[in-house]
This record gives structure tokens, sequence and C-alpha cells, in this order.
């Protein structure tokens, strides 16, 4: 049994190898130059940088993504339903009212997000 697995084993150990001899190739060929401040900078093409290096994003932004990613599940869960539900007639009415209380549950975090304001894009 031990037998099936030893590619898979050769080959983790080979990509190991690889990785491993690759940092340490890298470290003993590498030329390890002074380091100095226009080196560490972050940007070493003659301009000078500016502002902070990660924008600000305002919290709308990240409501409409939560909002997406919500609504996206929904919609993963809707079309296998939709799928099965005319197959399945034996448990058509488990499926249905399941189904309703699924959406009717997205629905209440929807009608929320619109009290809140998080789809008006004007403030």
């Amino acid at each position: 049994m031990i037998r099936e697995y030893i590619p898979i084993l050769l080959q983790a150990a080979v990509a190991i190898a690889f990785a491993v001899g690759a940092l340490l190739l890298s470290v003993l060929l590498g030329k390890s130059g002074l380091r100095t401040r226009t080196k560490d900078s972050p940007y070493e093409c003659g301009m000078v940088p500016q502002g902070e290096a990660q924008p600000r994003f305002s919290v709308k932004f990240y409501l409409v993504a939560m909002l997406f990613i919500l609504f996206d599940f929904e919609i993963v869960f809707t079309y296998p339903w939709a799928v099965v539900y005319r197959e399945a007639i034996a448990h058509s009415q488990v499926i249905f009212w399941s189904m309703l209380s699924f959406v009717s549950i997205l629905m209440v975090g929807y009608v929320y997000a619109l009290k809140k304001g998080a789809l008006d894009w004007k403030k």
C-alpha cells in the first residue's frame, strides 16, 4: 500500500529540494550590497514617493463588498434549488418552504442595508 504513495512523496521531496536549493543558491551567489536609503525606498524609478503606502478606502466600499458576497451566495444556492424543484415532487412543500425562509432572511438583510443607506452612493 505504501508503494502507491511513493510517486507523491517523491514529487513533494523534489519540490521541497528545489525550493530550498533555489533559496540557498540565491543567498550564496547573490550580490549582498550595502543598504542605502534610496535602495530601501519603495520605488527606485527616480520619483520621490508621495503619500501613504496604502490609500484608505471608505467604509462604503466594504459594505458594498459584503452585500455583494451575501447576494452572491443567494444566487449560488438558488440555482441548484431551481433545477431540482420540479423533479422533487415528493418533497416539494419542504423544499419550497425552506427556500422561502432562506430568501426571507436575506430580504431582511437587504431591507436593513437599505434603511442604513449602505447602497446610497451620494453619502
